[in-house]
């Protein structure tokens, strides 16, 4: 069973030469191999499934080749000893994933891959209910881990600690994060999420699970999924350098640059105080720089 942390998650203030204050919530220190928001997505979704003892239990889940999900997913089952699935979006790693660093961390943590094409994958729904039929007693997490007790579970990113600020940022990839800090965010507090996709059905699942309108969907500079510019490498290595904090390509990257952009252009009033939330992923870092040094571009610092 997922625990809640004695311990504080840091909050670090990034000083900038704007005329704003800026700070980072350090979610990616929660547990080492359970990263973030992801630790929060799972807390009631495992926790509820392992109350009820089911015989034989099994996790099964979907993502992509590089899924910090995946990853924790798989994280969790090593742990507590449970046997997991992932279901892989794409077969072309199908005869050589043990070249990827995600889906080799996985394996090592006992997880068992079935590679779906990616027109197959769209259909989570019939996908669901193959492996729910072949799999009687397992828990089926949808893809990221968003559904509504991921969204319970997110309300534990926000405490005492995160009263005062009058912005709460995050990426935007499935929903989930979004829709739990907007929910239990306090009443004076604005949610900006960056989107790192294209999807436009996004806001009214949020809408959905959120119950509140104290939230803006902003696109990040690039929302190419998993698109990873030299652009955004630079802005990821100099705050590296400058703030000893490692951002990853597919999400808290992108969010970070995107704040400093929203900030230099007055986005946010003067004398604000903005929270962002560094939501982990941080294994994701060695698949890219797999990929760039491939393409002979600058790699990431981690």
């Amino acid at each position: 069973m997922l625990q809640i942390p004695e311990h504080n998650i840091p909050i670090v203030e990034i000083k900038t030469d704007f005329d704003v204050q800026i700070f980072i919530k350090r979610e990616d220190l929660i547990h080492p191999k359970i990263s973030g928001n992801k630790f929060w997505k799972l807390f009631f979704n495992v926790n509820q499934y392992l109350e009820n003892k089911p015989e034989n239990p099994l996790l099964i889940t979907f993502g992509g080749a590089f899924s910090n999900h995946i990853a924790s997913v798989a994280a969790f089952g090593k742990q507590f000893n449970i046997p997991t699935i992932g279901i892989i979006r794409g077969n072309e790693l199908e005869n050589n994933w043990q070249d990827n660093p995600t889906l080799s961390e996985a394996s090592k943590n006992g997880m068992q891959f079935f590679f779906v094409p990616r027109e197959d994958y769209q259909n989570k729904e019939k996908l669901t209910q193959k492996f729910s039929e072949k799999y009687p007693n397992s828990l089926i997490i949808p893809e990221g881990g968003s559904n509504e007790m991921a969204v319970e579970g997110v309300q534990y990113m926000l405490g005492n600690d995160t009263k005062d600020f009058d912005y709460l940022c995050t990426a935007v990839g499935t929903g989930g994060t979004i829709a739990g800090i907007s929910r239990f965010a306090e009443e004076h507090q604005k949610v900006i999420g960056i989107k790192v996709v294209k999807d436009d059905s996004l806001g009214k699942m949020i809408q959905e699970w959120s119950r509140r309108n104290n939230f803006e969907l902003i696109d990040a500079d690039e929302k190419r999924y998993g698109k990873i510019t030299d652009e955004n490498i630079r802005f990821i290595n100099w705050f590296y350098n400058e703030y000893h904090i490692p951002l990853d390509p597919i999400y808290t990257g992108k969010i970070m640059q995107k704040i400093f952009d929203l900030a230099e252009k007055s986005f946010f009033p003067k004398g604000s105080k903005i929270l962002a939330f560094h939501t982990g992923g941080l294994q994701g870092i060695k698949g890219a720089n797999q990929f760039l040094k491939s393409k002979g571009r600058e790699l990431i610092a981690e």
